[in-house]
């Protein structure tokens, strides 16, 4: 259940629009994002990220990094370093039905040497990777 406050008459947009949690406002866009724990875990999903590898929210944030990524490293220590490295390219996730879903993702939103996750977007390719032959 989605709950809004009620804004003043007079709260302008932009003040509104400060107030909006992340979370909702990440839960809010159309496109798939994901938030990746240093240690693997996912921290975060919207539902376009969990639609476009065929699960639930919640199953999604059961999940460890290895377990959507098919190119994860073997040790999670360089997990953040490896999904960096991966900004800007094609990567392979795993759909729910066994199939391999190709997505463009994104750099992380969060960039800092200190922080300990990774937030990125993706752009499913699969069908437009199946026509072109790729």
């Amino acid at each position: 259940m989605e709950r809004r406050r009620n804004r003043q008459p007079s709260q302008s947009p932009m003040t509104t629009l400060k107030q909006l949690p992340a979370l909702v406002v990440l839960e809010r866009i159309p496109v798939p994002v994901l938030a990746i724990g240093h240690d693997g875990s996912i921290l975060f999903t919207n539902s376009a990220f969990a639609a476009m590898v065929g699960c639930e929210p919640e199953e999604v944030l059961s999940l460890r990094f290895h377990q959507i990524f098919h190119q994860a490293p073997a040790s999670e220590s360089s997990l953040l370093s490896f999904v960096h490295a991966l900004a800007n390219e094609v990567v392979e996730l795993a759909h729910k039905d066994g199939s391999v879903v190709r997505a463009l993702m994104s750099r992380s939103a969060v960039r800092r040497a200190d922080d300990r996750f990774a937030l990125a977007t993706f752009q499913d390719l699969t069908e437009q990777l199946w026509e072109d032959g790729g």
